[in-house]
């Protein structure tokens, strides 16, 4: 079950959706801040963040991205920015 890094970006027109929207797309996110989140996910899981949103947003109103990221360009860092952390973890 190999993982991708998508960029997850959205733009959410109410604020009851964009609660919604937040906390759905922060499931699955290893990082980010505001309305840019780092997702590490399978096809499986993207799959599902997207049926998920499509029930979430107004989509004449709001919009949402998913970017894929190339893993063999390595990012740059700015200020207090730091590489996310891809370690599995557990949560009892």
């Amino acid at each position: 079950m190999s993982r991708t890094l998508y960029l997850v970006c959205y733009d959410i027109s109410s604020p009851g959706r964009l609660r919604r929207v937040h906390r759905c797309v922060a499931a699955y996110a290893i990082g980010g801040q505001k309305s840019f989140y780092e997702c590490w996910m399978t096809d499986a899981d993207r799959h599902n963040l997207v049926g998920e949103l499509k029930r979430l947003i107004d989509p004449k109103n709001d919009s949402i991205h998913f970017f894929q990221l190339d893993p063999r360009i390595d990012p740059m860092f700015f200020g207090t920015a730091k590489r996310p952390s891809f370690q599995p973890f557990l949560i009892v």
